[in-house]
């Protein structure tokens, strides 16, 4: 099963870093109020970076090295995220 890191955009415009094995389920949820803490009162989000992962610890190491990037090298992700192909 593959992992997936991925990149939301809330409502009042900052980014937040998550991991999931099913993003469409994990979305959904964060629109609805039900996903993590911080963007409960911050939707809609928008869907703004992803990467595929062979496995969560993978997965996990790539959140906490996104976490850690400043605002911009983040945007420039996100800019740069049509154009990337997913990490395996």
């Amino acid at each position: 099963m593959s992992w997936i890191c991925y990149l939301l955009e809330c409502a009042d415009g900052t980014l937040y870093c998550g991991i999931t094995n099913d993003l469409d389920k994990r979305l959904a949820a964060h629109n609805a109020g039900e996903g993590a803490k911080y963007t409960r009162g911050r939707t809609p989000v928008r869907l703004a970076h992803v990467e595929t992962h062979a496995d969560k610890s993978a997965a996990l190491k790539r959140e906490m090295q996104i976490k850690r990037m400043s605002r911009a090298a983040k945007e420039l992700l996100c800019a740069d995220a049509g154009r990337r192909k997913p990490v395996k």
